[in-house]
């Protein structure tokens, strides 16, 4: 008997749209580049059935496979620049928006040189 994986069943359906054409692109990388399935998985240190799994975007592939696999293909800088804190534009705006309405100058007081 399987175990289901919460990540399956509660996964928002966004979520597993997205993990789906992840696991296409890598796919069409991985063909790209003339790479079989085999070849990729040994070069990951996995079994060609994960790597089957990944491409397929299932959600309970870990994401050290995901990253083994996307420096093989080549794609760790697209890795790493994924959540850079500089592209957070939704963050940018909070921190903005938290700014204060209005400043003061320093009272004369505070200048005790």
């Amino acid at each position: 008997m399987t175990r289901t994986s919460a990540s399956k069943t509660s996964l928002p359906a966004s979520g597993r749209r997205a993990l789906k054409a992840l696991g296409h692109d890598l796919a069409v990388a991985r063909k790209r580049r003339r790479i079989p399935q085999q070849l990729l998985a040994d070069r990951m240190l996995v079994t060609r059935q994960t790597v089957q799994r990944l491409e397929a975007g299932d959600p309970t592939v870990s994401l050290g496979v995901l990253a083994s696999a996307l420096f093989v293909l080549g794609f760790t800088p697209r890795l790493e620049a994924l959540l850079a804190p500089e592209s957070d534009a939704m963050g940018i705006g909070e921190d903005l928006a938290r700014l204060p309405q209005r400043t003061h100058a320093p009272s004369s007081d505070d200048l005790d040189f």
